[in-house]
């Protein structure tokens, strides 16, 4: 892997978990790039956003959804879990790797959980390398 590789991390969150807020604490990571996508809810992350992360050059794409059965919406999350759960397994199929794809439940505001998240995925992502579809 070369030196200069700075991994980039797409991250959907519901604006239950974080609001506006998520840019703030996201913003002083160094190591790597972060864009973050607002959503109201995760039950509106769909497939193909997901892979779209991935095309646009993504190495791993992150899910934030609220904790199980604490969605506003009743069931959101729970749709967001399938989704992903329905990428990792194409992502294996088309050699992209699934683990590059991740969803965790999180508290709204739980900022020492996200930094937690996203120091397991630039650990992951040292093991990876870059997205090979790049």
């Amino acid at each position: 892997m070369a030196e200069n590789y700075k991994p980039k991390i797409t991250l959907f969150h519901c604006i239950n978990t974080f609001g506006d807020a998520a840019e703030v604490f996201l913003t002083g990571r160094d190591n790597c790039e972060i864009k973050t996508v607002k959503m109201p809810c995760s039950s509106m992350v769909k497939d193909v956003f997901l892979l779209r992360a991935f095309e646009a050059g993504s190495d791993a794409v992150v899910v934030l959804v609220c904790p199980e059965g604490q969605c506003r919406f009743l069931e959101g999350n729970i749709r967001a879990k399938k989704r992903v759960a329905w990428v990792r397994n194409l992502l294996d199929e088309i050699g992209l790797n699934g683990q590059r794809l991740s969803l965790s439940n999180i508290s709204s505001g739980d900022k020492i959980t996200v930094g937690q998240i996203i120091d397991d995925v630039l650990k992951n992502l040292a093991e990876l390398g870059p997205n090979p579809a790049v």
